[in-house]
């Protein structure tokens, strides 16, 4: 079984978000098997800068949704969406 490249585009629910915080909690929610191979930051307009997560993941069934749902559910995170996967 290989294993795949996701960068996941992660959105703060607002400026006031303190981003390294909100790092360590993306980090602390992955599902098992799961881990993140580095952080980007991209400034998105007014001030908001989404995270972009470089997560590799199992290729099993499934692929990246348990990692957006546990991300999805991370205090301060407004919206999840993937930007590019590949196998590795």
């Amino acid at each position: 079984m290989g294993k795949v490249a996701a960068k996941i585009k992660v959105m703060p629910s607002g400026t006031e978000i303190d981003l390294d915080e909100l790092q360590e909690r993306l980090e602390q929610s992955l599902p098992e098997g799961a881990k993140i191979n580095g952080f980007e930051r991209d400034d998105v307009a007014f001030g908001l800068v989404a995270l972009l997560p470089t997560v590799i993941v199992p290729d099993d069934a499934g692929g990246t949704e348990a990692v957006e749902g546990s991300f999805t559910e991370v205090d301060g995170v407004e919206s999840v969406a993937v930007e590019n996967v590949g196998r590795i």
